[in-house]
């Protein structure tokens, strides 16, 4: 099992930045792969961004790419998503989840990653 425990949302004016978190604990975090997704209000849960499990590559959603950032730090568990130039539509329950993807894997699907955390808000105010 992993458990995975999201932090670093809040309400933000448009334009700033916001550093979400997530750390793992239980089994080898190093051996998952990890990804953002989110889940705006009346709206189903989007992918965002991945890394694989060595943080040599990286995925993102054409709607975030050059405005957010994942890296990972295997040595602290822990997975992160450097959110920068926010927009209101960025407005939404941010989850991390953990998955044993492979480098080729399709890293979007949901269905992919094995354990979610819970969400982290983040509002973002015009």
């Amino acid at each position: 099992q992993v458990q995975l425990v999201e932090s670093g949302g809040g309400l933000v004016q448009a334009g700033g930045s916001l550093r979400l978190s997530c750390e793992a604990s239980g089994r080898t975090f190093s051996r998952y792969a990890m990804g953002w997704f989110r889940q705006a209000p009346g709206k189903e849960r989007d992918f965002v961004a991945a890394i694989t499990w060595s943080g040599g590559s990286t995925y993102y959603a054409g709607s975030v790419k050059g405005r957010f950032t994942i890296s990972r730090d295997n040595a602290k568990s822990t997975v992160y998503l450097q959110i920068n130039s926010l927009k209101p539509e960025d407005t939404a329950v941010y989850y991390c989840a953990a998955g044993s993807l492979d480098p080729d894997s399709d890293y979007v699907g949901q269905n992919k990653y094995r354990y979610w955390g819970q969400g982290t808000q983040v509002t973002v105010s015009s």
